[in-house]
């Protein structure tokens, strides 16, 4: 069941108003909307999409997150999507107006503000996904980019003809940075003189422009491309599996999408790490710091299924090293490198 007022307003729902799978609901539409409180006096939490619930990917994992945690946790949940960067401070304003304890940000380009909101209501938490900023009433949840991009970036080595890698992304901030900065690890520790090229397209939606910047990326001599965009993903995996070249999902297992092409997808369940976070809000443990989640929880970050193209012995090597960056054996400590502060690989000495 949803009611929905407009773009901008509050979709409800209630735990009597879903199946107990993490699908889009679709039915159930002739019950109303009701809170749930089950024993944590009606915790109420919300969440500020910048996409569409259904681009299987970033946006969709957010809002299946609202959907688990009102069945695990018990919380009234609400959403918006397709939220502007002109809209977000009107957004997550209204959330907090309208009493919702925990508000999530889904998206790094939502911290400025986050941060311009959150002063204005002390007893709203507000959580900045893939943000960057901490405060009294401010935590970043942040999934570990750049495990899962190092160990994608080996593959990428391992199989390009052309030396030449593409990073296509939507905006360019802390958490994008990190992931590219992944891939270009993973990729020199196999080839060191190999070429990263990056683009960023200024929208994590715009088909139009992830399809130009993925047939630009190839016809400059890229024949795989990382790609993290949201509702515009599947058309670079489409690209990529139309122009014979290779590349890889994100956020969500992408190999369907495009089996000819998808080595695999850095496979990131947002769902999960919020129901996560809601919980902690439950027990009013949620703390103002970063939290952040790597391949140690491999049902929150793993790599997904390999397709047919990946060679037995280069999936091998990457399973082996995952075990080693949960082990720790494998870090990727703060350092300079061209002057500028950036992360490189350490092994752990015997």
């Amino acid at each position: 069941m949803a009611v929905n007022f407009s773009r901008r307003k509050f979709i409800l729902y209630s735990t009597a108003a879903f199946t107990t799978s993490l699908l889009l609901p679709g039915c159930n539409n002739n019950k109303k909307p009701t809170p749930t409180t089950r024993g944590n006096q009606g915790l109420k939490i919300a969440i500020a999409l910048p996409g569409v619930i259904t681009d299987q990917a970033w946006n969709q994992s957010g809002y299946e997150g609202m959907n688990l945690a009102k069945q695990e946790v018990g919380v009234e949940t609400a959403y918006v999507e397709k939220v502007t960067q002109a809209d977000q401070a009107e957004v997550l304003t209204d959330f907090a107006r309208k009493g919702y304890n925990v508000v999530f940000a889904h998206g790094g380009q939502f911290d400025a503000s986050v941060e311009q909101v959150a002063s204005q209501f002390p007893n709203t938490f507000f959580v900045a996904v893939n943000g960057s900023i901490t405060g009294k009433n401010i935590a970043a949840l942040r999934i570990d980019n750049l495990q899962a991009s190092y160990l994608c970036g080996i593959i990428a080595a391992s199989v390009t003809q052309s030396n030449k890698l593409a990073y296509i992304a939507g905006q360019e901030f802390e958490a994008t940075q990190e992931e590219l900065r992944g891939f270009e690890l993973g990729a020199k520790s196999v080839t060191p003189n190999i070429k990263i090229a990056s683009a960023f397209t200024g929208d994590w939606n715009d088909v139009s422009k992830a399809k130009e910047a993925t047939l630009a990326s190839i016809s400059a001599g890229a024949d795989v491309i990382y790609q993290w965009l949201d509702n515009a993903s599947p058309i670079v995996l489409q690209t990529a599996s139309d122009r014979g070249v290779y590349a890889f999902g994100n956020t969500k297992d992408q190999l369907n999408i495009a089996p000819r092409a998808v080595l695999t997808s850095a496979v990131k369940r947002l769902d999960l790490a919020i129901v996560y976070l809601a919980e902690l809000a439950k027990q009013k443990q949620l703390q103002g710091k970063i939290y952040k989640i790597g391949l140690e929880r491999p049902v929150i970050l793993s790599l997904g299924e390999f397709g047919e193209i990946v060679p037995e012995a280069v999936k091998q090597k990457v399973l082996k090293l995952k075990e080693e960056i949960v082990d720790k054996k494998i870090t990727f400590d703060k350092c300079k490198e061209g002057g500028k502060d950036t992360r490189c690989v350490k092994r752990a000495t015997a």
